[in-house]
Formats: C-alpha cells, structure tokens, sequence
C-alpha cells in the first residue's frame, strides 16, 4: 500500500475533518435545543401537541438521513427556497439530531422521581421554573452519555451531506481518490480519521460523566 500521496493531499483530510466537526456541533446543539422543545411537547397535558411531536418523531426516525437532506436541498427549491448547501447540511443534521435528541430528553424526564417535582411546586415554583432548576439540569448528568453518543452517531451520519456537495471528510475523500486513481488507501485514512475523531470525543465525555458524576 502507498500512503505517499498524503504528502500532497493532507489538507482535504484536516480541511474536511474540519468542516465535518462544524456541521456536527451544529447539528447537534441546535437538534439538542429543539428536542428539548419536542420532548416537552411529547410530555405536554395537551393532547394536540402531544400528537404532533410523536408524529413529528415518528417521521424523522423512519426516513433515511440521507431522504432528509434531499428533500431540504432540492425539494424546498419548488416553493422558492434555495438554501446554501452548508445551512442545508446543518438543518438536515438537526432534525434528524432533535426526533432523537427528544427521546432521549423525554425518558430523561419521565426517569426523575415525580416527588422532586412535588416538592418544588410546594416550594412555591411554578411547573416551568420546577423542570428549569431542578428536573432538567439531573436529567442532562443522567442523559449525557446518550447525548454523547448521538453526537459520534452525527459525526459519521455527516458524511451523507457530501452527496449535495458539501466539502466535508467524505466529500474530500472521494476528490483524492479520484485525483491518485487510488480508492482502498484514502479510504483507509480516512477511516482512521473518523476513529481519531469519534475515539477523542468520547475520552472527553467519559472525563465529563466521570467530573459530574463526583
């Protein structure tokens, strides 16, 4: 095997590493801020919304990923929207990131004893400032692993937005491919390259669980 060409074409591998970990955060902060919203929904008394998020879940967790950010990218372009293909990536990424970022988010909440609910609003706190300060932030330590491993799954679930053009890892991949005429050994980095960034990011979640838990 001849790694050689690396010399040459080392920075699409960091360049798109680069754009994959912006496309992630971003997906998954923003997925995070919604499913937050969904989950509360999902636990709402109010039955209309109730339905609407499960429905809202539902689709998102039975369409391929990759169906998804078509639709944003191409499909939006029927009723005059034309999206740059990053802030499509993006908001491909976060729906998808928020149907299961909901979930995660709705069995965090139903798992805190309903007794610490009952004792704040007989503190004088309303339902809302109740799931603030008290239910919400022990849900996020109980439900930080799953959060961690959603973001490794947005990592590499990214590589689909390279089918719009975006110039991310996969995206790269395939240009150095086809400009060396090689297709086993860039695969082979970048594989490597997914692993390193997967592999970092959950050591630094296992530090963070480890700080909160103590």
């Amino acid at each position: 095997m001849d790694f050689g060409f690396l010399s040459e074409y080392w920075p699409y591998y960091t360049n798109g590493a680069w754009l994959t970990l912006q496309l992630s955060f971003f997906g998954v902060l923003f997925g995070t801020i919604l499913g937050i919203g969904i989950a509360l929904l999902r636990i709402s008394k109010i039955g209309i919304l109730r339905v609407i998020s499960s429905i809202y879940v539902e689709i998102i967790r039975g369409t391929p990923m990759l169906v998804q950010i078509v639709i944003i990218y191409y499909g939006l372009t029927n009723f005059g929207i034309n999206l740059p293909a990053f802030t499509s990536g993006v908001i491909a990424l976060t729906i998808n990131s928020a149907a299961y970022m909901a979930e995660v988010f709705r069995a965090g909440i139903n798992a805190i004893d309903k007794g610490q609910n009952e004792a704040a609003r007989s503190l004088g706190m309303t339902h809302g400032m109740a799931l603030r300060h008290i239910v919400l932030p022990q849900a996020f330590r109980n439900m930080l692993p799953a959060i961690g491993n959603e973001f490794i799954v947005i990592i590499k679930d990214s590589s689909l937005v390279s089918f719009i053009g975006i110039a991310e890892l996969m995206y790269n991949t395939n240009t150095v491919s086809s400009n060396t005429y090689l297709s086993f050994e860039p695969l082979l980095v970048v594989a490597a390259v997914y692993f390193v960034m997967t592999f970092t990011l959950s050591k630094l979640l296992s530090l963070l669980e480890r700080k909160l838990s103590a």
